[in-house]
């Protein structure tokens, strides 16, 4: 490969927001790491990348350790929790076995082979739509939609979402998700994996797959780099990677009307509500697993988001690693810097408000 320069897809005032957003979240709640990024759901383009701990490139050489090198946000994988529900219900919608108003009888808990699956306040809500499964994050609602679905249909539409596969990102060491547990002989795996537990993914892998809700049903391929320029003034402009379809038009559709409703409903009342803007969000919050089988009482927030919802420009995934200070859900801990990122895009690019003002 010949001497060149690099041009890079990453936005300098959106990278030093995000970065500020992520090292305000771990020193905030005492978060054992913290990363995020922004990408256009559209073409793939990331515009911002960051993650902490991280390291002086001046003065590598006295860093100690070697951990920090990592880009976790594509060299890791983490049980992300209830970021997988929209997911799952994604194909649910898609295959035609649920509605968004499609209804179940929410006992607060389910058990498969011998196991109790509750829901994360162990409340039961008794017959309650799809809506509500998103708006209160109900793991009986993910695992109902998976029975609908069926083991192999369930398995298809994960993997079809790439969930198990390297996303193609043009940095180093991608890893792929592990996610075994959707051929296991066990319902239980399934059922747990609907909801985010038991298979580990990529953020990056995770943001690619939950784009195709974001942009219309198909698969992007993220990217970095905008264009290559050697020493004879020639560039190699990136094209957007081969888009795959992975859900319907209309599913997608759905499924952005449901996040919508649980940004500006479900999460903390619809205190972060935005008059002027739809934004499509979901909230997880994961045990951590203790490395012998089971789980830790550590916990991982994640969150992600998507606006103009039904014409995104941005796609925005947070997560932090065992937040402390007394906090419990990411609705807690997130719910604020997301907006606040989402309102500095939305001015710094200038969109244009979606909302019809007249009918709020």
């Amino acid at each position: 490969l010949s001497a060149g320069d690099l041009v890079l897809t990453i936005e300098p005032n959106v990278e030093n927001f995000l970065h500020k957003t992520v090292k305000d979240l771990g020193e905030k709640w005492d978060a054992d790491s913290v990363a995020g990024l922004v990408m256009d759901p559209k073409s793939g383009k990331i515009l911002a990348m960051s993650s902490l701990p991280d390291f002086d490139p001046n003065s590598f050489r006295t860093e100690k350790s070697v951990s920090v090198f990592r880009n976790p946000l594509v060299e890791d994988v983490f049980e992300l929790g209830s970021i997988v529900k929209p997911l799952t219900l994604s194909a649910g919608i898609d295959a035609g076995v649920i509605t968004p108003k499609t209804k179940y009888d929410d006992k607060g808990f389910v058990i498969l082979n011998g196991k109790r699956i509750e829901n994360h306040d162990h409340k039961a809500m008794g017959e309650v739509d799809m809506q509500s499964v998103i708006d209160n994050s109900l793991n009986t609602g993910a695992i109902f939609v998976m029975e609908k679905l069926g083991r192999d249909k369930f398995r298809t539409y994960m993997k079809n979402f790439g969930l198990g596969e390297k996303t193609g990102i043009d940095l180093p060491n991608e890893t792929s998700g592990l996610i075994s547990n959707i051929d296991s002989k066990y319902e239980i795996d399934y059922a747990t994996s609907a909801f985010g537990q038991g298979i580990a993914l990529s953020p990056i892998g995770a943001t690619r797959a939950l784009s195709a809700v974001a942009n219309g049903g198909v698969l992007v391929r993220p990217y970095v780099v905008d264009r290559i320029i050697n020493k004879a003034g020639i560039s190699k402009i990136t094209e957007p990677g081969v888009k795959k379809r992975v859900m319907k038009l209309s599913t997608s559709k759905q499924m952005t009307d449901m996040l919508v409703h649980a940004f500006d409903y479900g999460l903390v009342g619809g205190k972060f509500k935005l008059k002027q803007y739809s934004v499509a969000a979901k909230t997880g919050t994961a045990q951590v697993p203790d490395g012998k089988g089971g789980y830790s009482d550590k916990t991982l927030h994640s969150f992600f988001g998507y606006f103009p919802a039904y014409n995104p420009k941005f796609f925005v995934l947070l997560y932090m690693m065992d937040p402390k200070n007394g906090t419990t859900f990411s609705s807690d801990t997130m719910s604020e810097p997301f907006t606040n990122l989402t309102k500095f895009l939305l001015n710094y690019y200038e969109v244009p408000p979606d909302r019809n003002l007249i009918n709020l």
